[in-house]
Parts: structure tokens; C-alpha cells; sequence
């Protein structure tokens, strides 16, 4: 078992997780099953959609852990959907860390999967990434 830090005698736990243009920086600590988004309620960072903390805690439910560990956590990048899904691969990778047993069932629900697509780039002649000028013939 590693042990990435040992705060005031507790163990804390790092994962972190990317999608598209957003980076969250996840830390597990013993506790009672609080979220803290950049210094904030998790309630109250995505209080426009609640279907993001359902998403976050998803993989410490598929562990039955959801009210055992407090989750820290400092999100950059991207918009509330990029850091829910970077925050709910950060908490997945951290609940490998703490036991390598973990790894199968978050594997098997998707938990550790990084979703690789992004925003494509802009190439020159055309308007958008693939959107071009309008055609004329004459």
C-alpha cells in the first residue's frame, strides 16, 4: 500500500484526472463523505447540476465508501462537465491507490478509463476546424 502523504496522523490519498481541457487534482482523507471543489461545497460548485455529484461519488459507491473518505479537491481547465468527469477519474486512480484490489471493479464500471476526445484544432483555409468556405461554382 502507498501512501502518497501522512497529514496529523491520517492518510491521504492523491489521484488526478483529466477530460478535454480541464485538470483536477483529487486528495482521499478519512472523513465523513464531505466534497470540497476549489475551497468550496461541492454542493454548492455544481449546484446547477446535481447530476455531476452523483457522477463524482459514483466509484467510492461502487466501493461502498462514500460515506468513509472526504474528497479534496482542485479543479482547472474546461467547464463544470470536463471537471466532473476529470474529478471522478482523479477519486477512482486515488481509490487505487489506496488498494490495488480496488482496481477490478472501478475497471470494470469505467471509472478508470480517460476519455481522450478534445477539441480539435483550427487548420488554415477553413473557418472552423473542418467547417470551410461556402462553394461556388461561378
Amino acid at each position: 500500500m502507498q501512501v502518497a502523504e501522512i497529514t496529523s496522523g491520517r492518510a491521504v490519498y492523491w489521484g488526478t484526472g483529466r477530460r478535454k481541457a480541464s485538470v483536477a487534482r483529487v486528495r482521499l482523507v478519512p472523513g465523513e463523505g464531505k466534497m470540497t471543489v476549489n475551497g468550496k461545497d461541492g454542493d454548492l460548485y455544481f449546484q446547477f447540476n446535481p447530476n455531476y455529484l452523483g457522477a463524482i461519488k459514483a466509484p467510492l459507491e461502487t466501493l461502498g465508501l462514500e460515506s468513509e473518505y472526504d474528497i479534496v479537491v482542485k479543479a482547472e481547465g474546461g467547464g463544470l462537465t470536463g471537471q466532473a468527469d476529470s474529478i471522478r477519474l482523479g477519486v477512482a486512480r486515488a481509490l487505487c491507490q489506496l488498494d490495488p484490489d480496488n482496481r477490478s471493479p472501478l475497471k470494470t464500471e469505467g471509472y478508470l478509463t480517460r476519455d481522450p476526445r478534445a477539441k480539435e484544432r483550427k487548420k488554415y483555409g477553413l473557418h472552423k476546424a473542418r467547417k470551410a468556405p461556402q462553394y461556388s461554382k461561378r
